[in-house]
């Protein structure tokens, strides 16, 4: 008989646990993920770059040498991402104050992403075409928007999951662009 009452604890013991296990998944920040590449170099990678009329040099591929010798960011884009949008204008001004922004078009139609360049400005200096996702699956890439702070040397030094707003770039981004410019 005292088996048979234990046994009705049992239901009661799970949903506790659950309800702890749910409490401490609501806690975390989803953007403080940690990137496994963290001060290591961007992967190896060789892929097409999306034309475009701010591509002067006519390049038809790109590689992650390419990266090295300024400061930089990598932005993780799809014209099938809302919040990427949103973010667009953004770096558009920052391309504007001299900032440079290499591009990823993650998993997406190149003919879409061409005509959403001539439509709303092309940030880039240029911006490799990731069709499969390989790339963005190397760099641990969860979603897009992602953007990535590269060092001159090719090391990434810092993961931002989600758009690159004015909020971001001022307490986040900025600060460690401008440290990495002095070393």
């Amino acid at each position: 008989m005292n088996k048979q009452r234990l046994l009705l604890f049992v239901p009661l013991a799970i949903f506790v646990l659950l309800g702890v296990l749910f409490w401490r998944g609501l806690s975390l920040d989803p953007n403080e993920m940690p990137s496994a590449l963290l001060n290591k170099p961007v992967p190896v990678f060789e892929l097409p770059v999306l034309p475009a009329p701010e591509n002067p040099q006519g390049l038809v591929s790109a590689n992650q040498d390419m990266l090295k010798g300024k400061v930089s960011l990598l932005n993780v884009w799809a014209t099938w991402c809302t919040t990427c949008r949103q973010e667009h204008e953004f770096l558009n001004t920052l391309k504007a104050q001299g900032i440079l922004i290499y591009g990823i078009n993650y998993k997406d139609n190149a003919e879409d992403a061409q005509r959403w360049l001539a439509e709303l400005h092309n940030p880039y200096v240029f911006s490799v075409v990731d069709e499969e996702g390989r790339l963005g699956l190397n760099l641990g890439v969860f979603g897009a928007p992602e953007t990535y702070v590269i060092d001159k040397k090719g090391v990434i030094r810092y993961k931002h999951i989600g758009d690159v707003n004015q909020n971001v770039w001022t307490k986040v981004l900025d600060p460690i662009i401008k440290e990495l410019q002095t070393q």
